[in-house]
């Protein structure tokens, strides 16, 4: 039976590296889910600092997309996994979708928001049908005010509510502030 881990926190808060030791306490045969898309210097950095924290045998899986078809093979290959982060996957599926977010009617933004919700949803049923334990790491957007920003206001709310539906779906729910985890469910 799986185990659903959900690891939020503010930018820079450390969820990463706690999310990773939840792993390593786990075994040492973990997949690493990566979610972003290095497109200039700044993320490749950060990608490089984060393949650098982590353990070199730890498999690592470039996908944002359809994610819940790869799962049934990292269970015959792992006995843990990691996917790091839910707000860079929302990000990079917002904008492959066909969409011109600024000139978008409700109906339209509905529809993208119901598109990411279907590929969570499929994400966490695969996720049930293995025995990983499984690790999710998001971003905790709504915590400050609201944006004037047409864009950031709809990729908060949609962010918001994955974050939700996620944390329904897990055994435990761990808020990460200034590197201290503080478990909220389970």
């Amino acid at each position: 039976m799986s185990k659903v881990i959900l690891v939020t926190g503010g930018a820079r808060s450390g969820k990463s590296n706690f999310a990773e030791k939840l792993c390593k306490d786990q075994n040492n045969n973990t997949a690493y889910i990566a979610t972003s898309i290095p497109f200039d210097d700044e993320m490749k950095e950060r990608v490089k600092k984060h393949k650098e924290s982590r353990p070199q045998n730890w498999k690592t899986y470039e996908i944002y997309k359809d994610i819940y078809t790869i799962i049934n093979d990292i269970s015959k290959e792992h006995k843990t996994a990691i996917l790091d982060c839910v707000t860079l996957l929302v990000n990079n599926l917002m904008f492959t979708y066909e969409i011109d977010i600024d000139n978008s009617t409700q109906d339209e933004i509905n529809g993208l928001e119901k598109y990411i919700k279907e590929q969570v949803e499929k994400l966490l049923i695969e996720i049930k049908k293995t025995n990983l334990y499984f690790v999710i790491v998001t971003n905790e957007l709504g915590l400050g005010g609201v944006s004037i920003n047409k864009l950031t206001r709809i990729y908060t709310d949609i962010i918001g509510r994955i974050n939700q539906q996620i944390a329904t779906h897990s055994d435990e729910v761990y808020f990460v502030v200034s590197g201290i985890p503080m478990k909220i469910k389970g």
